[in-house]
């Protein structure tokens, strides 16, 4: 397991369970991984974060599954807030960064569940439409889980003083 530096500006950290809550309510964010040629890859997608692990989808060929394939160490990054303050020359953000290992899930129970999941987030109520997708797609899709080994959130000094004044 990778040692992680601790974040510098602590008083700015977010605890555990509000990270979780953020991957929780967010619905897409950054993936990097090293790509061709040891380049960072970043790719925006969408997610669902459940059991304490970020499942998405891929097709099953790409820039994606080939930087997976040659190294699974990745990390995650979920901006919940980017707020301006253009006369305070800032940004009220939060964030949450992810870092960890990817497994592509190859078992048809853990394909169905993961695209259950994600069918749940994003098509809620619509059971019969979910099951004729994974009837459709389940044999060219590939479903990816990311294990989280490590993860820190970060909101503006300005969040955390209107909180606590």
């Amino acid at each position: 397991m990778a040692e992680f530096r601790p974040m510098r500006r602590h008083r700015q950290q977010l605890s555990r369970e509000e990270c979780e809550r953020i991957l929780g309510r967010c619905t897409s964010g950054v993936l990097a991984l090293t790509g061709e040629g040891g380049y960072p890859y970043a790719v925006p997608l969408s997610y669902v974060y459940a059991d304490g692990a970020i499942i998405f989808h891929s097709a099953v060929q790409g820039h994606k599954v080939d930087a997976i394939k040659r190294d699974n160490r990745c990390s995650f990054c979920v901006i919940e807030q980017d707020e301006i303050r253009p006369a305070e020359f800032t940004t009220y953000f939060r964030s949450v960064i992810a870092f960890g290992h990817i497994q592509i899930l190859e078992k048809t129970d853990e394909k169905v569940q993961a695209l259950r999941l994600l069918g749940h987030r994003y098509s809620p109520g619509d059971e019969h439409g979910l099951q004729h997708e994974i009837d459709k797609s389940l044999d060219h899709v590939m479903l990816l889980r990311l294990d989280i080994e490590h993860m820190s959130g970060k909101e503006a000094i300005e969040l955390v003083k209107a909180r606590n004044p």
